[in-house]
């Protein structure tokens, strides 16, 4: 996944301008974006939308924020949507891998009371949103067959720290939060799941968006969240490998088949090593050419 753009779950037309945004998939939040008054109303919108879309053959992948375990409505949000199929759940402020477990049975008996196939709806994490979460992000290794990513949020770790900007002057994340952001990238290699990058918030700067999200692919990162629809053909335009980036994979892998053996290989003057063998398989991995 390239791109998971946000839509508020009574967002009405809305979503629909979502599902064609090109965004690999949507993300129907029932979280941060609905107040507490709003959310029964936008449970029975997310369910009812879900059951008009989900077996829709062409679609983007349909996910569905749930509130987290610590405010009491996971419950509630799990009862309204899973008779509605989504593919995933955004599980925000997943603090280690039990809370993870803690889901999963949670979702397993959902599944079971709707006549849903048990692990059907998968799971991706918003783990570094708190400082518990911070510290528990190497915990997620094997914690759940629905695990399919991690993610991160420095908006809520922000107000947990009390802090008066999560970016400087120039936009660029401050130093709290480029730690968290690469204890999130180190948490999804440890438990070998892909990383997603968080949102940029300034969604009419798209030269902004661009390069940090250039700078998010560039250090391990395959996907991003996105707030806007048209913040989406940028993320996506990033994340998709080059017609150049393509041939010099297949070179590399190329290479090292014809030399099984071989610890690095030369081509056009240059080494490449197993560790450059491991990044060609995942960048054609990740353009559908494996």
């Amino acid at each position: 996944m390239r791109s998971l753009l946000f839509v508020p779950a009574d967002a009405g037309a809305k979503l629909d301008k979502a599902m064609a945004s090109g965004a690999d998939a949507v993300i129907i939040d029932l979280e941060d974006s609905i107040s507490p008054e709003r959310k029964p109303a936008a449970r029975e919108a997310a369910r009812d939308y879900l059951k008009a879309h989900t077996g829709k053959a062409e679609r983007p992948r349909l996910f569905v924020r749930i509130n987290g375990l610590d405010t009491g409505m996971t419950d509630a949000d799990l009862e309204a949507i899973v008779p509605g199929m989504p593919d995933a759940v955004l599980f925000p402020k997943a603090e280690g891998g039990t809370s993870v477990i803690h889901l999963d049975a949670k979702l397993t008996a959902q599944e079971a009371l709707s006549g849903v196939a048990e692990g059907s709806i998968k799971v991706l994490a918003q783990n570094v949103e708190s400082a518990a979460g911070l510290f528990l992000a190497g915990t997620f290794k094997d914690a759940s067959p629905r695990l399919i990513g991690m993610t991160w949020g420095p908006e809520d770790l922000s107000a947990e720290l009390g802090a008066e900007s999560n970016r400087d002057d120039k936009g660029f994340l401050t130093e709290p939060y480029r730690l968290a952001r690469s204890i999130c990238l180190f948490g999804a290699a440890a438990a070998k799941l892909p990383a997603i990058e968080t949102v940029y918030v300034d969604f009419r700067n798209s030269e902004g968006l661009r390069q940090d999200t250039i700078a998010a692919r560039r250090d391990g990162f395959t996907g991003r969240l996105a707030i806007h629809p048209a913040q989406v053909p940028v993320i996506n335009e990033v994340f998709t490998p080059t017609p150049e980036q393509i041939e010099k994979a297949k070179a590399i892998i190329a290479a090292f088949a014809a030399n099984p053996g071989a610890g690095a290989i030369g081509i056009d003057g240059k080494m490449f090593d197993r560790p450059h063998l491991i990044r060609a398989q995942r960048l054609l991995a990740a353009a559908g050419q494996t």
